[in-house]
């Protein structure tokens, strides 16, 4: 497997584990005011991989363009 195709691999990875991370802060906002005291986690978890996964769609296109 290529460099390229090995990043693609870890950038659709990091979408699916973002679209999860997302769905878990959007339930937790839902069931407000209840776990009120999880919003520090989650909302940290989920800012963690959509940067997480910022950084890899940078680097996926900054390889593109170098072709």
């Amino acid at each position: 497997m290529s460099d390229l195709e090995e990043l693609q691999q870890k950038v659709r990875k990091l979408q699916s584990r973002a679209g999860t991370a997302k769905m878990d802060l959007h339930d937790l906002a839902e069931d407000l005011p209840v776990g009120w005291h999880r919003i520090k986690a989650i909302a940290g978890k989920t800012f963690d991989v959509f940067a997480e996964l910022d950084a890899a769609k940078r680097e996926l296109a900054a390889w593109e363009d170098a072709r």
